[in-house]
């Protein structure tokens, strides 16, 4: 494998930039729209008579709807085209918002987040590797790391700003809703709604991919291409030592703090006064992604600390949000929770693009989609076992005993990066 050459953002063609803040502009605007609803979901689904328990019901129909579609979609991404995939993404998120809107029955809810997670299947693997694949066309050679970094940064300055604006517009319009008989949550979902059309619009025009065959014959054959390129890419995950066990820690990862993703806002509210817990909570949400932002764009600072080797960045990091976990766990005033919750915050950030790049080093770009894919399915997998467990304790116990338990799913994920760390100084990828 040639040596990579350190990233120098002036230093690149007029293309390669072109390209990334292209980029950034797309992720920012699909995840601001995202956000829209992400300050909120949890209080919009108890607005709407939903209980705990049919809340993870719904989030389960989310997960099982992403895992079941994931894999399938980004062979056909591979096969067809990273473009209409995601195009086709943004109807789905279209229709989901539309079904919620539209109802408080747990049947259509439940519809609506299987659209949510169809959408999520769809995207995955798709421009992300769109980007890392003309990245490298236009700067042969050149660490992706920091490019990536630089669209994880944007990716979250968009889910923060829309995080705000999701928790603001209850609390500004929401008793103008209650007037004409809609929740106070539908004006962040009818917000979502507008800027998601915005979303389809600038994938249309401004994302550039050579056209590949979309007549009915060449979409068969596509679909007709996802076993074997499904077969091979998980063969691929099992033979390569490497990427075994990068995916077995992400899973892990993503079972410990998903829970604390999800449940956080149920956690926090009763700490914040009632009048204006909506526009706190976004806010709070907002500072979460912002975080993670800050996260993303020290990461490349923190990679240097351990000399560029992403494993021993992982595992380091992993290390710290275990810590942060029980921590965060043990607060019970708002002031405490905040500080403990921005660090773990910036920590889910930095992990970010390590795992990233150990993927992409490993593998081709007629797998890319496909493994994106797998990735996202296996953390899928553990988020929903983690949210499950983790919800049954929390039920049976309380929070900080359910997040402090699965914090121990952390230290599985740093005793694998470690591992996988010292299997890539023995010989590097």
């Amino acid at each position: 494998m040639a040596t990579e050459i350190e990233f120098s953002f002036k230093a690149l063609s007029h293309a390669a930039r072109r390209h990334i803040r292209v980029f950034q502009i797309h992720q920012f605007l699909d995840r601001f729209a995202m956000g829209l609803t992400v300050a909120v979901v949890a209080l919009a689904l108890t607005d709407r008579g939903m209980d705990l328990f049919q809340i993870s019901l719904l989030f389960g129909v989310y997960s099982l709807t992403t895992m079941t579609m994931e894999l399938p979609f980004g062979g056909l991404a591979d096969a067809i085209g990273r473009k209409p995939v995601f195009l086709s993404a943004v109807v789905a998120s279209l229709i989901s918002l539309a079904l919620f809107l539209s109802s408080s029955s747990f049947t259509v809810l439940a519809l609506s987040f299987a659209f949510i997670g169809f959408g999520r299947a769809l995207r995955s693997g798709t421009l992300d590797a769109w980007f890392v694949e003309t990245f490298r066309e236009a700067a042969p050679n050149v660490d992706v790391q920091p490019a990536l970094a630089k669209a994880q940064w944007a990716n979250a300055m968009g889910l923060a700003t829309g995080a705000v604006f999701g928790g603001l517009l209850p609390d500004l319009f929401g008793a103008a809703g209650l007037r004409h008989g809609i929740s106070v949550y539908d004006v962040s979902y009818a917000a979502s709604f507008a800027v998601m059309i915005g979303v389809l619009l600038f994938t249309y025009f401004a994302i550039s991919e050579p056209p590949r065959p979309l007549r009915p014959s060449a979409l068969k054959q596509g679909f007709a291409t996802v076993p074997s390129v499904i077969a091979e890419a998980s063969a691929l995950a099992l033979k390569h030592a490497t990427l075994s066990l990068l995916l077995a820690a992400l899973a892990l990862f993503a079972m410990a703090t998903n829970p604390v993703e999800v449940i956080w806002p149920t956690y926090a509210k009763p700490m914040l006064d009632e009048g204006f817990a909506n526009t706190a909570i976004g806010a709070l949400t907002a500072t979460y992604f912002f975080a993670i932002a800050l996260g993303a764009t020290l990461s490349p600072y923190v990679s240097r600390v351990f000399q560029r080797r992403h494993a021993v960045t992982l595992a380091a990091t992993f290390a710290c949000l275990a810590v942060l976990q029980v921590i965060l766990a043990m607060q019970v005033g708002i002031v405490g929770f905040i500080g403990v919750f921005i660090a773990y915050s910036i920590s889910l950030g930095v992990s970010e693009t390590p795992a990233s790049s150990l993927l992409h080093r490993c593998v081709e770009n007629h797998q890319r989609s496909t493994m994106l894919s797998l990735r996202s399915l296996l953390q899928q997998l553990g988020a929903m076992i983690g949210l499950v467990m983790v919800g049954a304790l929390a039920e049976a116990y309380s929070t900080p005993i359910a997040w402090s338990a699965a914090a121990a799913f952390l230290l599985l994920a740093l005793m694998l990066s470690w591992i996988l760390a010292k299997r890539l100084a023995a010989a590097p990828v």
